[in-house]
């Protein structure tokens, strides 16, 4: 049989014709692998095919037609998108859920899209479909994956294992032999074939539709800066649910035969990463800080001439990424030093992350701080970001190998056009643009300038072409001198201080700027273990004198490399880590500044009145099994030296 190999006719197929176009070039090579109970399974493009089949066929024995929106609930694994492309090869549209959502967002999404049937991984996710059955009514049937604890269930004909959807496609293949090809073969590329929930940052989240066309070509001009072997390696532990992920785990996969690897859980995806050895790997950028504060830990706990090598071994890490992100040669005595450096450090620490055989690596979905590049570019990874919007398939600019700017987002990928406003807001124009909001076509509307989708992003090109991106258009802030300042580039420079996992910068319209931080609770909590300090609670941890003291030598340093009218002159540490669950953050990680703001009103009033060095708060926490429990502390406001002074604006916090 001959080989597949990416190009463009691909482009005119739908995903299902495509999975059919590879399962004959390469029946038995490996299409996807799953760690369970601690064994890798392997499943090849022929299986994976045939699976799709039947739970297409049992889909269509389930009522399921055209157009018809069938969601998942679950956590990455092979029956994910196994379920989308048996929906899709029936003309019905997928729509992904994610898995930590919350009973109100899963609701919602259910309700939004009118889904009629739900795969829903396990007992956990059934639950939360169950909780609202009754304010479903275009829900048909729930499917679940893993039958433990869904005995009960099987009493209610709204209930159907995997398995069993199987089963029903199987039988209704034996009486229709040509039935799956025959609906397959009906699927146009510019068919919407998925619901695709944007981030929500400013309120609920809306569906873009996505066609076959958007996937495939987003993920060919990728291919063709960042080429993909056939049988390549990829770790799937970003949510499914994400845009880029979606791109990364299915189309890529389609065109190229790139291996997709589930990890046995999320909370195992770092330790499986390191058995699969990728190729390829995509993070968020809390992915990337994560790996750094292990690396900060691990080091911290050497002996100190340990320590001390690090710290030289990763200055001069630090050097040669100056030269390895613009592709230009070491000078010879770097290379040399270079060399030992990476025998000596580099490449052990790659080995035991599971980096060895990484060809490139990405971030996306929001800003790297650009010290964070250096640190991995130092270690020799070669991590990139990439940047675009849920309504343009997730990624339309890619930084180039040996042309990495931290301070950019790359270039246009082959056939993107780029423009920006008189408003400098960052205008796109591809075939990744979706085909509008579900139900809210005249949203889109509104988010179309000639063709160009609006990003809601201010940024400019530079001199090399490459898009920089300054911050949200609605969150760029202007002192109240009228100086303009991103606090986005601010909260970057903090979070890559190993002991600080978030910070949300105000000042907008105000004299000076301050902010709220969260303290890892990792890095920050063996710096007090080490230093004898004792501590119950993350509230306890990040009211901690010594602690305070920490933080503020940190936002000293960082104050040093900012303009004067972006020095923090106030800020707080707050009593606990922002969330999704709370609505904090987006399900992608995003911070909704907006709505922290509202939150915490009380600490944002103090931090402009200089009559308040503390603020005393009292917080309700409720957990997933429905529990409460209260929270009575005074919060500092701590103020770092060095920062311009103002005069004080009096707002009414309360101490």
């Amino acid at each position: 049989m001959s080989r597949l190999t990416p190009n463009e006719a691909l482009l005119e197929l739908t995903l299902p014709q495509l999975l059919l176009k590879r399962a004959r070039a390469a029946p038995n090579a490996v299409a996807l692998r799953q760690k369970d109970l601690g064994i890798w399974r392997e499943l090849s493009w022929g299986e994976v095919a045939e699976q799709v089949r039947y739970a297409a066929l049992g889909l269509l024995s389930l009522g399921v037609a055209p157009g018809d929106k069938v969601a998942v609930l679950a956590d990455n694994i092979p029956e994910w998108p196994m379920m989308e492309l048996a929906a899709q090869a029936l003309g019905a549209v997928s729509i992904g859920v994610y898995a930590s959502s919350v009973r109100d967002e899963v609701k919602y999404l259910l309700e939004y899209s009118e889904a009629v049937v739900v795969l829903a991984e396990d007992q956990e996710q059934v639950d939360k479909v169950v909780d609202v059955r009754d304010e479903l009514p275009h829900l048909k049937k729930i499917i679940f994956e893993d039958p433990r604890g869904m005995r009960s269930y099987l009493e209610d004909n709204l209930f159907l294992s995997w398995e069993g959807l199987l089963e029903l496609g199987q039988t209704l293949s034996k009486k229709e032999p040509e039935l799956f090809e025959q609906h397959v073969a009906q699927g146009q590329p510019d068919d919407v074939c998925h619901l695709s929930a944007t981030s929500g940052t400013t309120g609920r989240p809306k569906a873009a539709m996505l066609s076959h066309r958007n996937y495939l070509s987003m993920g060919y001009a990728l291919h063709q800066v960042d080429p993909i072997a056939e049988g390549d390696d990829y770790v799937s532990f970003l949510p499914f649910a994400w845009i880029v992920e979606q791109v990364f785990g299915l189309a890529v996969p389609l065109l190229t035969g790139m291996v997709v690897n589930f990890p046995e859980s999320g909370e195992t995806a770092m330790e499986d990463l390191k058995e699969i050895g990728p190729h390829m790997m995509l993070g968020a950028p809390r992915v990337w800080e994560g790996v750094q504060s292990q690396i900060w830990v691990k080091m911290d706990e050497a002996y100190p001439v340990n320590r001390w090598i690090y710290k030289r071994l990763m200055e001069v890490g630090r050097r040669a990424a100056e030269y390895r992100m613009r592709g230009k040669p070491l000078p010879l005595g770097l290379n040399l030093a270079y060399r030992f450096a990476h025998f000596a450090l580099f490449r052990p620490l790659k080995d035991q992350l599971g980096f060895l055989r990484l060809k490139r690596a990405y971030t996306g979905g929001a800003a790297l701080g650009p010290d964070s590049f250096k640190f991995f570019q130092g270690m020799g990874m070669n991590l990139k970001q990439v940047y675009g919007q849920t309504e343009t398939s997730g990624l339309a600019y890619v930084q180039r190998d040996g042309e990495i700017n931290p301070d950019t987002v790359g270039k246009p990928l082959p056939g993107v056009e780029v423009s920006i406003s008189e408003a400098g807001e960052v205008l796109t124009k591809c075939d990744g643009v979706c085909h509008g909001y579900y139900k809210r076509e005249d949203e889109f509307e509104e988010e179309l300038s000639e063709g160009y989708f609006r990003s809601g992003d201010a940024g400019y090109l530079n001199d090399g072409g490459d898009l920089v991106i300054i911050d949200r258009v609605g969150d760029v802030m202007h002192t109240q001198e009228g100086q303009m300042f991103s606090p986005q580039f601010i909260e970057n420079k903090l979070k890559f201080s190993p002991f600080i996992k978030e910070a949300v910068v105000y000042g907008d319209a105000k004299p000076y700027v301050t902010a709220m931080i969260n303290i890892d609770p990792l890095t920050v909590g063996k710096w007090a273990e080490d230093r004898g300090i004792s501590y119950t609670t993350y509230a306890d941890l990040s009211q901690n004198e010594e602690v305070s003291k920490l933080i503020l030598s940190e936002v000293e340093a960082v104050n040093k490399d900012l303009q004067a009218a972006e020095k923090l002159e106030r800020f707080v540490l707050l009593y606990k880590l922002l969330d999704a669950d709370d609505e904090e953050l987006t399900r992608t990680g995003k911070v909704r500044r907006g709505f922290v703001g509202n939150r915490y009103d009380d600490i944002l009033n103090a931090l402009y009145d200089r009559n308040f060095d503390k603020v005393h708060v009292r917080a309700e926490f409720k957990y997933q099994d429905g529990q409460t429990a209260n929270l009575e502390t005074d919060v500092r406001v701590l103020e770092p030296r060095g920062a311009k002074t103002n005069e004080t604006v009096t707002s009414g916090g309360k101490a």
